[in-house]
């Protein structure tokens, strides 16, 4: 004899993160953008993105 297994669908609402999830995130990446957007505009930290032209090698030297 066979016996079926029925699937119990909980009928409870949706949790913390199906609810808040996608708010947070988005949260989260606006304030990591502002935060480096802040960083690169107002603090004078020089990044030297592109060196070249402005390293000149040494002479080579044949002991």
């Amino acid at each position: 004899m066979r016996t079926a297994a029925r699937q119990v669908r909980s009928k409870h609402g949706p949790d913390f993160h199906d609810k808040y999830g996608s708010l947070i995130l988005l949260g989260g990446a606006l304030l990591c953008a502002s935060i480096w957007s802040y960083v690169v505009t107002q603090t004078g930290i020089e990044w030297n993105l592109f060196p070249v032209g402005r390293i000149t090698p040494k002479e080579w030297r044949e002991e």
